[in-house]
C-alpha cells in the first residue's frame, strides 16, 4: 500500500435540518485514505457511516447540508466544488456502489444502455467504443457471455449479477476511489463471498482505493487493511484490522466484537449484544456518545467529550479510560493525547 494520501477529510460536520430541528449526523469527523488502500467504515445503523461518504461524494439529499470541514481529494477541496464541477468527478474519479442495485439501476433500460450512458458522459468515445468497453467491464467482474448479457434488463439478472453489473458500471471510467455502501448486505453468504473476492481482485489489479461501509465485522476482517469505527456521528476508534480485532481500545469496538461469533474459537461462546440504543442526534449528548451503554462509564463521561488518544502510529481511540489518570484496567493501554 502506498503512503500517498488520496483523500483527507478534516473536521467534517453534516446535519439534516428537519421540521423537528437539526439532526447532527456527522460530528467533527477526520480521517485519511491512502492510494491502493481498502478502508473499512463500521458501526451500527445511524452511526453516520453512509452520511459521511455521501458528504464526500456531494450526494446528500435534502435537507442534508455540510456545515463545516474540508474534503481534500488529491489536494483539491470537494466541499467548495459546484454541482457542475462535482458531476465531472462523480463516476469519473470517484464512483459509488450502493446497497440495493435494483433501486440504483433503471428498470426500463438495458444494463448496456445504462453502462454506456455513464461511459459516454465522462469519456469522449463513440457508441461502438462505449459498447466494447461496457462488455470488457462486464467480463472483468465475472459476468458470463457479456456480449449477450449487455442487452438484458436489470430484472433479468440475479441479485449477485446485478451487484456485479453495478461494480462494472462504477469501474467503467477507471476511478481512483470506489465507495461501496454495504454492497453485500442484501446477498446470501455464497454470493457475498464472491463479491468480496471480486473487490479484492479489483484492488490488486487496478490499484483502486476503496472505502467499504458495513456493519459486518466479518466482511471487514476479509477485505480491509484499516478500519474506522463510527458511533453517534463520530469516529470512536481507528486502526489496522489486526489492532482492532486483537487489541481494541474503545468500549464500543469491544462491544461490537463481543456481539459477533469468533470464527477462530473452538468452543461455543455466548454472544453479548450491546444493551440500550444509539443516541438521539437531534439532541446529541454533551459527553461521550456511548456513555449510557458503556460498562466502563464514569461521571466524567456524561459531562465531557473524550479526547482522541494516539496509541500507535496507526491506532487512535476516543475514550476517557485512556487518560493517564483514569482507573487502571487491563483492557486499556494508555496513550498520548492527539
Amino acid at each position: 500500500m502506498s503512503q500517498e494520501k488520496l483523500l483527507e477529510v478534516r473536521n467534517l460536520k453534516t446535519s439534516f435540518f428537519t421540521h423537528l430541528g437539526e439532526v447532527q449526523s456527522v460530528r467533527d469527523v477526520s480521517f485519511d485514505l491512502y492510494k491502493g488502500e481498502v478502508l473499512g467504515v463500521v458501526g451500527e445503523s445511524g452511526s453516520g457511516k453512509s452520511v459521511t461518504c455521501s458528504s464526500v461524494m456531494h450526494l446528500l439529499s435534502e435537507p442534508g447540508k455540510i456545515k463545516e470541514g474540508t474534503v481534500l481529494f488529491k489536494g483539491d477541496d470537494l466541499v467548495k466544488k459546484s454541482e457542475k464541477e462535482m458531476r465531472r468527478i462523480q463516476g469519473n474519479e470517484i464512483s459509488m456502489i450502493f446497497q440495493d442495485p435494483m433501486s440504483a439501476l433503471n428498470p426500463v433500460y438495458t444494463i448496456g444502455n445504462q453502462m454506456m450512458e455513464v461511459i459516454r458522459t465522462h469519456k469522449k468515445i463513440n457508441h461502438k467504443e462505449a459498447e466494447k468497453l461496457a462488455i470488457e467491464m462486464l467480463r472483468l467482474v465475472g459476468i458470463p457471455s457479456p456480449e449477450e448479457r449487455i442487452h438484458n434488463y436489470p430484472h433479468e439478472f440475479s441479485g449477485g449479477m446485478r451487484q456485479r453489473a453495478m461494480i462494472a458500471m462504477a469501474l467503467s471510467c477507471d476511478p481512483e476511489l470506489l465507495i461501496a455502501d454495504e454492497p453485500t448486505t442484501a446477498l446470501d453468504v455464497t454470493i457475498q463471498a464472491q463479491i468480496l473476492d471480486l473487490m479484492k481482485d479489483i484492488r490488486e489489479r487496478l490499484n483502486t482505493s476503496i472505502i467499504f461501509i458495513t456493519h459486518d465485522l466479518g466482511v471487514i476482517a476479509q477485505l480491509c487493511t484499516r478500519v474506522i469505527v463510527m458511533y453517534g456521528g463520530m469516529i470512536m476508534e481507528e486502526g489496522t484490522v489486526e489492532e482492532l480485532f486483537h487489541s481494541p481500545q474503545n468500549p464500543y469496538t469491544m462491544g461490537l466484537l463481543n456481539s459477533v461469533p469468533n470464527p477462530d474459537s473452538v468452543t461455543k461462546e455466548r454472544l453479548e449484544p450491546i444493551p440500550g440504543s444509539p443516541p438521539d442526534l437531534l439532541h446529541p449528548p454533551k459527553g461521550c456518545p456511548f456513555c449510557k451503554r458503556c460498562p466502563y462509564a464514569m461521571n466524567k463521561c456524561l459531562e465531557e467529550l473524550p479526547a482522541v488518544y494516539t496509541l500507535s502510529p496507526t491506532q487512535k481511540s476516543r475514550c476517557h479510560m485512556l487518560h493517564p489518570e483514569a482507573p487502571a484496567h487491563p483492557a486499556f493501554q494508555k496513550g498520548g493525547k492527539n
